[in-house]
């Protein structure tokens, strides 16, 4: 069990360490090759820039997670505390809802690439896997977003007690 609770909670932070160090690594290398070595990589940006396309749908998994997206405060300060956790409740709701929209559409052009074994120009990899970032990242979100949700309805009475806490 501390086993699962360990990826629970730290699974999008390992994720996102190791990818942002590849790509650190991938840029730093290119770096020393083009201007001590005279002499350029042809993979090397190829690999940062699927890495950063990873961190993102990963990152915004971690984002949801951590509560940690753009709002609209203006408004959200205005209301009072039952409508706010109402508030909560409709935004989780919906970003949900998009991610299930996300996911379904990203599956659908997965399934097509499939057809065309579309590989990347300088390392030759599958394409199939710099795009499996967009089901598999907002998957991971609409888990967060469902775990965020549990833990709006379970804790009602003291969600905005918890909220004034973090900040």
């Amino acid at each position: 069990m501390s086993i699962l609770k360990k990826i629970n909670e730290h699974l999008e932070e390992w994720i996102l360490v190791s990818l942002l160090a590849v790509s650190l690594t991938s840029i730093t290398m290119q770096i020393t090759m083009r201007f001590i070595f005279d002499n350029s990589l042809a993979w090397s940006e190829e690999l940062a820039r699927y890495c950063f396309i990873w961190l993102i749908y990963i990152g915004i998994a971690y984002g949801v997670k951590r509560s940690r997206h753009i709002c609209l405060d203006v408004v959200y300060d205005i209301v009072p505390d039952t409508l706010k956790k109402v508030m909560l409740l409709i935004s989780n709701v919906l970003v949900g809802l998009f991610a299930l929209y996300v996911i379904y559409y990203s599956v659908f052009l997965i399934e097509q690439l499939t057809n065309f074994s579309q590989t990347s120009a300088a390392m030759r990899i599958n394409m199939i896997y710099v795009y499996l970032s967009v089901p598999i990242g907002m998957t991971i979100t609409l888990l967060r977003l469902i775990q965020n949700l549990v833990h709006v309805i379970r804790n009602w009475d003291s969600i905005l007690t918890e909220e004034l806490k973090e900040m």
